[in-house]
C-alpha cells in the first residue's frame, strides 16, 4: 500500500481501515480462543474437588490422631490445603470473569499503567495472586522446618512445638504474606494488567517501570526461592536422618516399646515423604515464575531489554503463572496418594507381583530342567 499517493480523505479512510485491522488483531490476541474458558472452568473444578477430598482426609486423620507431632503436621497440612482451596477459587473466579467479559482492551490497560491510576479489580487480583502464591511456599517451608526439628531433636520439638504455637505460627505466616501483598498500597510496587490483559500481577515489564516495582518483584521472587531452598535443606536433613536411623537399627524382641518406636518411625517416614512430594511439586510449579521474575528484574535494571525481549518475557511470565496455578491442584494429591495406607497397598501389590513373577520364573526353570533331564535319559 502506497501511502504517499493517498489524498486527505482517502488517507483517512485507509488509516481507519488499518486501525480497524489493528484493533481486530488485538481483539483476537486479548480474547482467548473458545476453549480457554472451558479449560479454566475444568481447571477450577478439578482444583476444588481435589482440595475438598484432601481436606476431608486430613480432617478425619486429625480427629483420629493422638500423637502431638503428627497432629501438628496435619494442622499445617490442613492449613496449606485450605489456603490452596481459596487461592484457587478467588483469583480463578476473577480471571474467569475477565475471560468471559472479553478482558480489558490494550488501550485501557496501557492508560491505567501509564497514568498510575488504581483499578480496584486489578489491585485485588494482583494482591490475591501474590498472597496465595507466597502462603503455600511459606507453609511448605515451615512444615519442613518443623519436621526437621521433630526428627533430629525430638525432645526439643516436644518442649517447643505446641498446638497454640502452631496456630500462632500459621497466623504469622498468613500475616507476613498479606503484608507483602499490600506493599503496593504504600507505593512500594504496583500491580498492572499482564499479557493478554486477562490477569493482573506485579508491574515489571512496562516502559515506565520504577525501581520500587523492580524491588517488589525481587522481593517476591527472593522470598519464594528462599522458602524453596530452606525446605530443600530441611527435608534433605530429615530424610538422611531417618535413613541412617533405619540402617543403624538392630533387630530386637517384639516388646511394646519397640512396637511404639516402629509406629513413630513409620509416621515420621510418611510425613517426610509427603513433604518431599510438596517440595518437588512446588519446585516444578513455582521455580519458572520466580526465576523469570528475577531475570526480568536484572534485564530491566541494566536497561538491556528491548521490545523483542519484553515480548519473550511476557510469554514466559504467562507460562510461569499457568504452571504455578497447577501447584494448587497437585498439592492435595500429595496427601491423597502419599498416605501410609496407599503406600502400603502399593508396596503389597508390587511385592505380590514380584513374588508371582519369581514363582513363574522358578517354575519355568524347574520344568525346563526336568524336561532336559528326561531328554538326556532318553538319548542315553
Amino acid at each position: 500500500m502506497n501511502y504517499n499517493n493517498l489524498s486527505g480523505s482517502s488517507g483517512d479512510l485507509q488509516m481507519t481501515a488499518v486501525a480497524r485491522l489493528f484493533h481486530q488483531r488485538n481483539h483476537t490476541l486479548d480474547h482467548p480462543q473458545t476453549g480457554s474458558p472451558i479449560l479454566a472452568v475444568l481447571s477450577m473444578t478439578l482444583g476444588i474437588i481435589s482440595n475438598i477430598i484432601a481436606l476431608f482426609i486430613l480432617a478425619n486423620a486429625y480427629a483420629q490422631q493422638r500423637r502431638r507431632s503428627k497432629a501438628t503436621f496435619l494442622l499445617f497440612a490442613s492449613s496449606l490445603v485450605l489456603t490452596d482451596f481459596f487461592g484457587h477459587i478467588i483469583p480463578g473466579a476473577m480471571v474467569l470473569r475477565l475471560y468471559l467479559s472479553g478482558g480489558v482492551s490494550p488501550e485501557a490497560a496501557a492508560a491505567t499503567s501509564s497514568s498510575g491510576s488504581t483499578d480496584p479489580m486489578c489491585q485485588f487480583l494482583g494482591g490475591s495472586m501474590v498472597f496465595f502464591g507466597l502462603c503455600p511456599l511459606f507453609l511448605g517451608c515451615a512444615m519442613a522446618a518443623e519436621r526437621c526439628l521433630g526428627v533430629t531433636q525430638p525432645l526439643l520439638h516436644a518442649s517447643l512445638v505446641t498446638t497454640a504455637r502452631t496456630k500462632l505460627s500459621l497466623s504469622g505466616i498468613w500475616l507476613a504474606a498479606l503484608c507483602v501483598a499490600l506493599l503496593p498500597c504504600f507505593q512500594l510496587g504496583s500491580y498492572t494488567y499482564q499479557h493478554p490483559n486477562s490477569w493482573c500481577f506485579i508491574k515489571v515489564l512496562a516502559n515506565d517501570t520504577r525501581e520500587a516495582d523492580l524491588a517488589f518483584v525481587a522481593l517476591f521472587s527472593g522470598l519464594g526461592l528462599a522458602s524453596l531452598g530452606v525446605a530443600l535443606v530441611c527435608n534433605t536433613i530429615s530424610g538422611l536422618t531417618l535413613v541412617l536411623a533405619r540402617l543403624r537399627r538392630r533387630p530386637s524382641s517384639g516388646s511394646l516399646s519397640h512396637s511404639h518406636r516402629s509406629v513413630a518411625k513409620s509416621h515420621d517416614i510418611e510425613m517426610v515423604v509427603q513433604l518431599l512430594g510438596i517440595m518437588v511439586t512446588s519446585c516444578i510449579c513455582w521455580s519458572p515464575l520466580l526465576i523469570f521474575g528475577l531475570m526480568s528484574v536484572m534485564r530491566s535494571y541494566r536497561g538491556t531489554m528491548d521490545e523483542e525481549d519484553r515480548s519473550t518475557y511476557e510469554e514466559l511470565n504467562l507460562t510461569g503463572v499457568r504452571l504455578a496455578s497447577w501447584n494448587q491442584i497437585l498439592d492435595p494429591w500429595v496427601y491423597i496418594l502419599l498416605r501410609r495406607a496407599v503406600l502400603r497397598k502399593i508396596y503389597l501389590i508390587t511385592k505380590r507381583q514380584a513374588h508371582m513373577n519369581g514363582s513363574v520364573l522358578r517354575r519355568w526353570e524347574g520344568n525346563s530342567f526336568q524336561s532336559s533331564e528326561k531328554n538326556d535319559v532318553k538319548r542315553i
